[in-house]
């Protein structure tokens, strides 16, 4: 390929967008993605509950998962977005295949994350030729936890993260678009006890929301200069994006 000023392109239009969504349990992730236009499931766990929508059979193997996303690549469809739900779920069977094919001394050393970082990067290549070439959203979900953060520049503290592995994390949050956080809005009341003395304590109405940029209590990204937190649909999204 030549590098000239010939070659020099200019976006014309946002491509469909992939993004990380990560949240506290309960929230309603599963129902972001099916308020996603058209979507399709692709299930590593049964968490849907009552929510009716289109999925394949839960994914026992990765290879179900490239199966599935080749019978959504090479087939005939209308879906517009794929939901994988959830990544964590993906995770632990992406690790139960490594420890069944790798001995443990073909593990040491931090090996078996560099096994499953490729691993990763094989899935995520498959989701980008739906999106490249299918032009479909690609909705990853995931659980959290809470993991402490070893700042360079102040003392450590603990901060919400996707639950997966270190190196698997990195690779699937530089791939998204947009790693949003989805919590409850939280205010902090302050009690006067006495004695020159208040108590602090946490309430919330209920009000659901993505966070969209990096704060030290989360994790979080996003390539299209978003506000800081946006109500929980896609609708929302979407109305930020443009």
């Amino acid at each position: 390929m030549a590098f000239d000023l010939k070659s020099i392109r200019k976006n014309d239009a946002i491509a469909a967008p992939r993004i990380m969504l990560y949240g506290v349990e309960g929230i309603g992730k599963s129902t972001f993605g099916a308020g996603c236009p058209n979507p399709i499931f692709i299930l590593t766990e049964d968490g849907l509950g009552s929510l009716k929508v289109d999925h394949f059979p839960v994914a026992q193997a990765t290879d179900d998962v490239m199966a599935a996303i080749g019978t959504l690549y090479q087939e005939k469809h209308d879906f517009k977005t794929l939901v994988l739900d959830s990544l964590d779920w993906l995770e632990a069977i992406i690790q139960r295949e490594i420890e069944t094919r790798y001995d443990a001394k073909d593990l040491a050393y931090g090996k078996g994350a560099l096994i499953a970082a490729e691993k990763w990067r094989e899935i995520l290549e498959g989701l980008d030729a739906l999106r490249n070439d299918r032009k479909m959203a690609i909705v990853l979900l995931a659980h959290c936890t809470i993991k402490r953060f070893d700042s360079p520049e102040v003392e450590p503290f603990d901060r919400y993260q996707p639950k997966l592995q270190e190196r698997s994390n990195a690779v699937v949050r530089e791939w998204a678009d947009a790693v949003l956080f989805a919590n409850y809005r939280t205010i902090v009341k302050k009690d006067d006890v006495g004695f020159n003395q208040t108590n602090n304590r946490g309430i919330s109405n209920g009000e659901r929301l993505l966070y969209t940029n990096e704060r030290p209590a989360y994790m979080a990204k996003n390539r299209y200069s978003l506000p800081d937190s946006i109500g929980m649909s896609w609708d929302e999204f979407e109305a930020a994006i443009n």
